[in-house]
């Protein structure tokens, strides 16, 4: 006869005991988690369908595929510069743009564009600040405090040549009673 190189051990033989054991052991677990339970969740359920809102957008948009009012004949409408942020107090970030045509010669004009969401959540054009008529190049262009603020350089007369702005201004648009309101920020002067 052959012996195992593992004794034969007591408790690998199965007896009625164990079986009891075991089933005390997981009716006492059963009973246990009955009694422990974890706190109930506290945050609102949805009613229904009807009640489900779309997630709140908080990015600005992206100018890059906005179609802007600019007749720019052959050329393309550029972006100049870019900033972002609250103007109306709806929590939800604007974009404002300064964009001219991409003339290859001399110094287009710049018009200056705010950007919102359309409820589809696409980029769309909401306001002008600023036209290419008014013939100004935008230089320093921030937000801050819900308002655009920007440098302009522009021509005292229809005279002056393209190269050569003589006017300097600042500008502030600032969002009040459902429009854009521009002002001239305290401490301006003209060049």
């Amino acid at each position: 006869m052959q012996q195992s190189a593992v004794p034969e051990l007591a408790h690998t033989h199965t007896r009625p005991i164990h079986w009891v054991a075991t089933a005390t052991a997981v009716a006492g677990v059963v009973a246990l988690s009955s009694v422990l339970q974890p706190h109930p969740a506290t945050a609102a359920q949805a009613a229904g369908p009807e009640s489900r809102t779309a997630p709140a957008v908080t990015t600005a948009p992206d100018p890059a595929d906005v179609h802007f009012p600019l007749d720019c004949g052959p050329v393309k409408a550029k972006i100049q510069k870019r900033v972002s942020g609250d103007l109306d107090g709806d929590g939800r970030p604007e974009t404002v743009v300064v964009v001219h045509c991409d003339a290859p010669m001399g110094t287009p004009p710049d018009a200056i564009y705010v950007i919102t969401r359309a409820k589809d959540s696409t980029p769309r054009v909401v306001a002008t600040l600023l036209t290419t008529k008014t013939r100004n190049t935008v230089t320093d262009f921030t937000v801050s405090d819900g308002a655009v603020l920007a440098t302009l350089l522009g021509y005292s007369t229809s005279d002056v040549p393209s190269c050569c702005p003589d006017v300097k201004d600042k500008a502030k648009w600032q969002w009040k009673d459902g429009t854009f309101l521009r002002s001239t920020p305290a401490g301006t002067h003209s060049v």
